[in-house]
């Protein structure tokens, strides 16, 4: 019966994060495009991000049956979607509009995402082992792929820059700007790829030492 009980909560609350995301984005794209963009959408702010991830995530958890598939996007969740959380407010340019309400969602986002993360981190449910975290790592390269093929596909229509690591746009994050300018955009990319997945690992780390917990059935 706990078990059972302890499985209702968590898919409630990951699958309300997603609802309230998935709202929340639509309500964004919206402002985005008729109240600041005067009805032309803007592909700069296609919700594939890093740290839009985690709302497709949340909206798919409750409905996975399998309890290492489950694992795995939990593992997800508290490695890198806690990290794109944490790391946006170390450089929040990105996080500020003309229209007010929508830099306080952007705000919010993120706070939300460090709250889902460490919800994802505390669960049993997590596969907290070195071969979850290199499956989540998947996930992300996945990920990575499928934004550069967007940012290629869409770059004839408009500017765009998902997961900031499209090949037309010079590395525009903080530190890795640096290293673009002194060894080219490309090991620029290559390195703030590599330096997300390294981010990674060590928050899975430190759950992984905090917890000392086994992967469980229960969710």
């Amino acid at each position: 019966m706990l078990k059972h009980n302890f499985k209702q909560v968590s898919g409630r609350f990951f699958l309300s994060c997603g609802i309230l995301m998935l709202i929340s984005e639509i309500w964004k794209q919206y402002c985005l495009t008729y109240i600041v963009n005067n009805g032309n959408y803007n592909w700069w702010y296609f919700p594939f991000q890093l740290c839009s991830i985690p709302m497709y995530i949340c909206l798919i958890l409750p409905w996975i049956t399998s309890p290492r598939i489950r694992g795995i996007l939990l593992a997800f969740l508290m490695d890198y979607g806690l990290l794109g959380g944490i790391f946006t407010f170390f450089d929040t340019t990105g996080m500020h509009y003309s229209y007010t309400p929508l830099t306080v969602h952007s705000f919010a986002w993120h706070i939300l995402l460090i709250g889902i993360g460490i919800r994802a981190g505390v669960s049993r449910a997590s596969d907290h082992s070195s071969a979850g975290f290199a499956k989540c790592s998947c996930i992300f390269l996945a990920c990575c792929m499928t934004a550069t093929l967007i940012n290629i596909a869409v770059h004839p229509y408009g500017q765009i820059n998902m997961f900031y690591i499209s090949p037309y746009h010079f590395m525009g994050q903080i530190v890795f700007r640096d290293i673009a300018r002194a060894l080219g955009n490309e090991a620029g990319i290559l390195i703030y790829i590599l330096s997300i997945i390294m981010g990674g690992g060590i928050l899975h780390l430190i759950w992984k030492r905090l917890l000392f917990s086994p992967v469980s059935d229960t969710f």
